[in-house]
């Protein structure tokens, strides 16, 4: 069964991005947005000369920095490693029936 879609408009340093998304992505999709603007917001007053779009590059990069770091914490746990391989194993069992 399809998931029903929704039209949100999400706003991210002071721009709305119209979205088509599944209706159950919509708070995550408004959290993020919300944890973005927040993020820059501390960039803008820390570095009140900068203009949105260098406080815009450095949130991402702290952003995808975290990222890489849980990725990296979730790559060097074994039972991550089992958990993984497993659902690998799911997948190619579901996609035979």
């Amino acid at each position: 069964m399809m998931e029903e879609e929704l039209s949100i408009n999400v706003t991210i340093a002071d721009r709305r991005y119209p979205m088509r998304i599944n209706r159950s992505e919509e708070e995550k999709i408004r959290k993020a947005a919300k944890i973005i603007n927040e993020r820059l917001l501390q960039y803008q007053q820390r570095y009140s000369g900068k203009d949105s779009q260098d406080c815009l590059a450095m949130s991402t990069l702290q952003f995808v920095m975290q990222m890489m770091e849980v990725m990296d914490q979730s790559n060097s746990d074994p039972a991550m490693k089992q958990i993984e391989e497993l659902n690998k194993q799911l997948v190619r069992y579901l996609e035979t029936i």
